[in-house]
């Protein structure tokens, strides 16, 4: 979800206006998805980063708000009265209530904003954890595979050797096993030059590194020339 995303429920449709239309107002407009409280129970919480409700029946308000609660989303519910808005706070207290009065869309857009603002910054967080895991992983097969480089060349060398023996004895095979060992002598030199790559991209990762490590000493030594 690259654009801000916004989900609007709310079973009066003014509410729902009165909200879509302040924002038209603002530079930076997000994707609102509209439902009702009779349908909005079968929402996605990928598909959009907080929730706004507001206008409900009074039966819809505890089932929608405990579903919104669970779903571990960013929802700011604004209520018509100060009954309301209190069994909210005490009931859902990770719910952001705000009251229905003067200059409340105006407040809610404010509070809105800085929910899109953090919960934009947590996505970007933890895609960045997510590759940050794969190439962790991916860090720790590559030392696994150069720690392990120099016992795979020595059973490659112990293999080819002994094909090399097994081929250099003519008569000594049928054509159907000497086939098979040349078969096993080109895999293992195929291996070999796997290996060998391995050890050439351990080098030129070393060379590259050198650059970065020698800067700050090159910098200690440039400030000291200068005193």
């Amino acid at each position: 979800m690259d654009q801000p995303t916004i989900l609007l429920v709310s079973d009066d449709a003014e509410f729902s206006n009165a909200v879509t239309g302040r924002w038209q107002s603002e530079r930076s407009l997000p994707v609102f998805t509209l439902m009702n409280s009779d349908v909005c129970l079968g929402f996605d919480p990928e598909s959009f980063h907080i929730a706004i409700i507001g206008g409900l029946q009074p039966q819809a308000l505890s089932v929608v708000l405990e579903a919104m609660d669970a779903a571990g989303k960013r929802v700011l519910f604004v209520a018509h009265d100060a009954p309301t808005l209190q069994t909210v706070r005490d009931r859902w207290p990770g719910i952001l209530a705000l009251r229905q009065q003067d200059a409340w869309l105006d407040t809610l857009l404010l509070v809105a904003g800085e929910a899109l603002h953090r919960a934009a910054a947590e996505d970007h967080a933890r895609r960045t954890q997510q590759v940050n895991g794969v190439l962790e992983r991916q860090s720790t097969l590559g030392r696994y595979m150069l720690d392990m480089r120099h016992t795979l060349n020595n059973t490659l060398t112990s293999v080819l050797g002994n094909t090399e023996l097994l081929l250099l004895e003519p008569g000594s095979l049928s054509a159907n096993a000497r086939s098979q060992i040349e078969t096993i002598r080109n895999m293992a030199l195929r291996m070999h030059e796997i290996l060998q790559r391995f050890s050439s991209l351990e080098k030129e990762l070393s060379v590259g590194e050198q650059p970065a490590t020698r800067e700050p000493a090159t910098r200690a030594h440039a400030a000291r020339a200068a005193l």
